[in-house]
């Protein structure tokens, strides 16, 4: 079965902040999206979370990793079985602190203390994976 290739970040700001989304009214994660034909990863990272956040400043600190998970079904309270995703995550910093969603299906992003945002995913890998990558987060990535 093909995988879509989704790519996208886990965004810090200077009060050590994460952004998260909300997608549809259903659901919440980190601002991510489809890789277009012909993108790089990292350049589809980036224009997604602009669309999903509004946020444009953005520094690079270093890939996170990849994992494999079903797309959330629309009404936010299962998995579409029939679209597996590979999804390749980013760590960036911001001096933004206005969150302003470019897409009407991103109708909120917030930014949510470190310890509250494995409460807040809706989808159980998005979940295993922050926690996985939580503890390389440090206070000098800020």
């Amino acid at each position: 079965m093909h995988k879509t290739q989704i790519a996208g970040g886990v965004v810090l700001n200077a009060q050590r902040l994460i952004c998260i989304v909300n997608q549809q009214d259903t659901s919440w994660s980190f601002p991510k999206g489809h890789v277009e034909a012909g993108e790089e990863q990292l350049t589809a990272a980036k224009r997604e979370i602009f669309e999903e956040t509004g946020i444009k400043d953005l520094t690079l600190l270093r890939k996170l990793g990849s994992y494999e998970r079903f797309k959330i079904s629309k009404d936010g309270r299962g998995e579409d079985n029939t679209k597996p995703r590979q999804i390749t995550m980013y760590l960036f910093t911001t001096t933004q602190q206005k969150l302003q969603p470019q897409e009407t299906g991103t109708p909120e992003a917030r930014w949510v203390k470190r310890e509250e945002v494995a409460n807040l995913l809706t989808h159980p890998k998005d979940t295993e994976f922050f926690l996985r990558i939580l503890p390389t987060i440090r206070d000098d990535d800020i």
